[in-house]
């Protein structure tokens, strides 16, 4: 029986990844490798929308999927691959874009935000068709289901719309995917700033905890991390949301149920709860950590990897790409 097929990605938009990205992400990712046919992709296309340094550039898209690797989806169980490796993913965001209403893709909640944050002239027109590439990846695939986060949502509802009025006007040539979107574990905050989702480009690093950083880097931001001062271990995130991040990460990587941490530390305090939390987050991540930099220790292996996974990527998107063109009318070479 054929497995139905799942698509997702992330771009390598700084040298580490972060624990937000393993819980919301990587460990769903994981998971659903055996149930799934799963494509997993380094978005290198989409990270082009900010400006960086070639070689920099280069480094970030092996370290994201070196973690990847060393996270557990594992290439001869999952097509991992770099997006740009693939043609057939910008060539098939051109075609979507002559579907796609010019407002339709303004209201994308997104591009909003970053082009009333940084303004019309610091705004590109990637950010701006960022949501027609990420439906192009999607639909190549002939994908089932999407994995993401509460904030994608509007963009897998976009790409549905594209799929259906694509398959209205040609002829059907997609499949209609669904999101999966994880719920309690999801989104992940800042430690020093707990009502802000904790994000790569932070203020601060001291609320990021990084995979890769080293162990004592990690348990001092964790001994550190803002709480309250009312001294008890629970779960409330509208006046303990310091309290409730770190329950939220104790619990997603121990598997423990929230209720039973909080009884745990009951009368115990603080200090006993972060330092049970380090030990937590420290021993999850070190050989994740270790994994990924022996896999960056030899990055010609890597390369082999991912290139050999785009060939697999490949045959799958260039098949969708040809019944595209045919259906539309472009006409065939030779």
């Amino acid at each position: 029986m054929t497995k139905p097929r799942l698509y997702s990605g992330m771009q390598p938009s700084a040298d580490s990844l972060q624990i937000g990205n393993y819980i919301g992400a990587l460990m769903q990712w994981r998971d659903l490798q055996d149930s799934y046919d799963a494509f997993f992709s380094v978005v290198d296309l989409h990270a082009l929308t900010q400006p960086d340094d070639p070689a920099e550039r280069r480094e970030k898209t092996r370290r994201t999927a070196a973690q990847y690797i060393a996270a557990g989806i594992e290439p001869s169980r999952s097509t991992l691959y770099v997006q740009s490796h693939v043609p057939a993913h910008s060539e098939l965001a051109w075609i979507l874009s002559t579907i796609t209403g010019f407002g339709e893709a303004g209201r994308m909640t997104q591009f909003k935000d970053k082009s009333a944050r940084y303004g019309a002239d610091a705004t590109n027109v990637g950010l701006f068709t960022y949501p027609v590439l990420m439906a192009s990846d999607i639909l190549l695939y002939q994908t089932d289901i999407v994995p993401v986060g509460e904030d994608q949502k509007q963009h897998i509802e976009l790409t549905r719309d594209l799929a259906e009025r694509f398959n209205s006007r040609y002829g059907t040539a997609f499949t209609v995917p669904m999101p999966v979107i994880q719920k309690g574990t999801a989104r992940i905050y800042d430690l020093q700033n707990p009502t802000a989702k904790m994000s790569k480009s932070a203020e601060s690093d001291a609320g990021v905890l990084w995979m890769l950083d080293e162990p004592t880097a990690t348990a001092k931001k964790i001994m550190r991390a803002v709480t309250d001062s009312e001294g008890v271990v629970r779960f409330d995130r509208e006046t303990k949301p310091g309290v409730s991040n770190l329950l939220v990460i104790y619990a997603a990587l121990s598997g423990q149920q929230i209720a039973s941490i909080e009884n745990e530390y009951a009368g115990r305090g603080y200090g006993d709860f972060k330092k049970g939390l380090a030990e937590v987050v420290v021993s999850e991540f070190e050989p994740v950590r270790a994994r990924a930099l022996e896999l960056l220790d030899d990055p010609a292996e890597l390369d082999r990897v991912l290139a050999h996974n785009a060939g697999r990527a490949a045959e799958v998107a260039d098949r969708t790409l040809a019944d595209v063109y045919d259906k539309i009318g472009l006409l065939r070479r030779g």
